[in-house]
Formats: C-alpha cells, sequence, structure tokens
C-alpha cells in the first residue's frame, strides 16, 4: 500500500508492507524507495506518525541516495573534462564559445557552447535544461515502446511529466492518466529507465505491490528483478 505524509513541508512517500512482525519498521533503499513494515493490528494512522516521527533521518537518508545517483552534472565546476553521466554511460565535458547557447553530444563528449566560457551559471543552466530534455525524450520514446503490452487492458496513453524526485524514480495516477518521472534517471542506462517505466504502467492494472502486481510485472518484462538491481546500484 502506497502512502504519503507531510512533514514540516515535505512530502514523504512510502510503501507500507503488513507483515508478522512486533515492530514497526523502517528501511529506505538505494532506488530511494521507502518501505515500511508493520503489524497487521497497527492502523495506517498510527504508522504515518512512526513515519512523520522519523522524517528528519528519511529525508537526510534520501538525500545521500539522491546526491550519490544524480551526479549527472559535476557540482560548481563545468570546466573541461569533468564527467557527464548520459544513459549509463560517463561521457567527458568540452566548454567551447559561441554567440548562441547549445549543447551537443557523442559516443565521447558532450560539447557545451556559451557566450562566457568563465560563467558557471550560465554553462550549469544550459546544460540541465539539455539534460531535462534528453530525458524528456529518451522517457516519451520508451513510454512509446512499452505501451503496446498495457493498450490492449484499454490503458490510454498517460501524459508524462518530468520533475526532481527525493523519494523515487517514478510515480503514477491511474485515474488522472499521468505518469511522472524522476529527471535523474537520464544517468542511468537505458535498460534501467525501460524497467521503471514498465514498473508504472503495470501500476495502472495494480496500483499496489500485490503478489499479482509482480506477477504482471514479470508478465511484461521477464528480467525485471536483474534490471532493478542495475538501478540500484
Amino acid at each position: 500500500m502506497l502512502r504519503t505524509v507531510e512533514a514540516d513541508g515535505n512530502a514523504i512517500s512510502y510503501t507500507l508492507e503488513r507483515k508478522p512482525v512486533k515492530n514497526i519498521n523502517l528501511r529506505i533503499r538505494a532506488d530511494q524507495c521507502v518501505y515500511v513494515s508493520a503489524p497487521k493490528d497497527v492502523a495506517a494512522k498510527m504508522v504515518d506518525a512512526f513515519v512523520v516521527e522519523k522524517s528528519a533521518y528519511i529525508l537526510r537518508a534520501l538525500k545521500k541516495f539522491k546526491d550519490k545517483n544524480r551526479e549527472t552534472v559535476s557540482e560548481n565546476k563545468f570546466v573541461n573534462g569533468e564527467t557527464v553521466k548520459f544513459l549509463g554511460r560517463n561521457l567527458r565535458l568540452k566548454i567551447k564559445n559561441a554567440l548562441r547557447s547549445k549543447v551537443e553530444s557523442d559516443e565521447s563528449y558532450v560539447t557545451l557552447y556559451v557566450k562566457d566560457v568563465q560563467d558557471a551559471d550560465l554553462k550549469k543552466r544550459v546544460l540541465e535544461t539539455w539534460l531535462r530534455k534528453k530525458c524528456k525524450d529518451e522517457i516519451t520514446a520508451i513510454c512509446k515502446k512499452v505501451y503496446p503490452q498495457v493498450k490492449k487492458y484499454g490503458i490510454a496513453f498517460p501524459e508524462i511529466q518530468l520533475r526532481e524526485m527525493v523519494s523515487r524514480w517514478g510515480s503514477c495516477s491511474p485515474k488522472k492518466g499521468f505518469m511522472t518521472f524522476n529527471t535523474a534517471l537520464i544517468a542511468m542506462p537505458v535498460s534501467c529507465i525501460e524497467y521503471v517505466v514498465t514498473h508504472e504502467f503495470t501500476h495502472f492494472l495494480y496500483p499496489n505491490h500485490s503478489k499479482k502486481f509482480y506477477q504482471q510485472l514479470a508478465t511484461f518484462m521477464p528480467d525485471w528483478e536483474e534490471r532493478k538491481k542495475r538501478l540500484e546500484g
């Protein structure tokens, strides 16, 4: 069961699992997903309160994983030779002077053209805008590739959104017909992005993480566990 709580202005989403345990237990995985297991006789509101109580710890842990997984742009430098993580590859950054800002890439390099090669804010803005567009293009293409598997269930093609996400790689709202993906996915291999997209599409059929959900996910993507491990790194 997916639940969301508010703590000091921060939304924390977590998966509640009912297990034969004595206490409420919390774990945060490298994929930035929060899981809480609780006894069957503990009310969901009590579990929410537990998560709020642990919110400071959760947010610190999520930030740690976020910083590790989202090294798409080197911090505060933007100089020649820095690494840009792009679709699972480590590309080298080139900075060149030009009248108009643009970005080009090949198998080895990301070349950033800007008016002022000393302006770190400009370089950051231009590169992150390009990465976001590439992320949207890649995810849209993968959604179109995966969609035929779920179309037969009467599911309309969803609206695709991107945003910076702290606690997960993707989310969806089947009733509203949209899926939201973490902009950090642009750093990940295509096979991992395909897993996230397929995972979210499966939620259009099963809005939880039940046994049926995972059975359906395995039907769509038999090697999903291997891809998930790769994503978690």
